[in-house]
C-alpha cells in the first residue's frame, strides 16, 4: 500500500508540476510576443484559464492529505478525546458526501456540456468540467490515504516538501 501512495502522490505532484509549466511558458510567450511583435496567442487566455482550473482540482487531493486547507479545530481541541475522535468522525463522513457530491456533479456537468465549445480553442467544455470529477475522485483516493491518522489522533501526512504543522508556526 506505501508503494502504491508513494507512486500515486508523485504522479499527481508531476501533473501539477506539468500543468503550471506548461501555463507559465504559454502566458510568458503570449506576453514577450505582445510587447515585441504588438501580436497575441489568440488561445493563450483561454487555454491558461482551463489549466487553472485543472490545476485547482487535481491540487486539492495534495493540499487535504497534508491538512492545509483551512480548517477551524478549536471545537475538537475543547472537546474530551472520544468526542473529539466522534466529531473527526462526523467530518470525514461529510466529507466523504462532499467528494461523491463533487463527482457525480462533475458527471453531470460532463454530460450535459459535452455538444457546447469553448469560444476560441473549439474544444468541448466537458473536458474542462471533467476536472472536477477527476478532482473529487482524487480526493476520495488521498483521503482514503489519511483519513484514519486524522480520525484516531487529528494526523496528516508529512513530508519533506509540505508539512502545515510547521508552517502554521511560521
Amino acid at each position: 500500500m506505501q508503494a502504491f501512495e508513494r507512486y500515486f502522490l508523485a504522479a499527481n505532484r508531476w501533473a501539477l508540476i506539468l500543468l503550471l509549466a506548461a501555463m507559465s511558458v504559454i502566458i510568458f510567450t503570449n506576453v514577450v510576443l505582445r510587447y515585441t511583435t504588438s501580436q497575441s496567442l489568440e488561445w493563450a487566455e483561454e487555454v491558461s484559464r482551463h489549466m487553472m482550473i485543472w490545476l485547482t482540482f487535481l491540487g486539492a487531493g495534495p493540499v487535504l492529505r497534508y491538512g492545509g486547507h483551512i480548517a477551524v479545530e478549536n471545537l475538537q481541541d475543547a472537546l474530551p478525546r472520544s468526542a473529539a475522535v466522534a466529531l473527526r468522525i462526523v467530518v470525514a463522513g461529510l466529507l466523504f458526501a462532499f467528494f461523491g457530491f463533487m463527482v457525480w456533479y462533475g458527471w453531470l456537468y460532463m454530460q450535459r456540456t459535452m455538444f457546447q465549445l469553448t469560444a476560441v480553442t473549439q474544444i468541448p467544455f466537458a473536458y474542462i468540467y471533467s476536472a472536477m470529477l477527476f478532482g473529487g475522485v482524487l480526493l476520495v483516493v488521498h483521503w482514503l490515504l489519511v483519513v484514519r491518522g486524522y480520525v484516531l489522533n487529528r494526523e496528516f501526512a508529512s513530508d519533506a516538501h509540505f508539512d502545515a504543522n510547521a508552517s502554521a508556526s511560521l
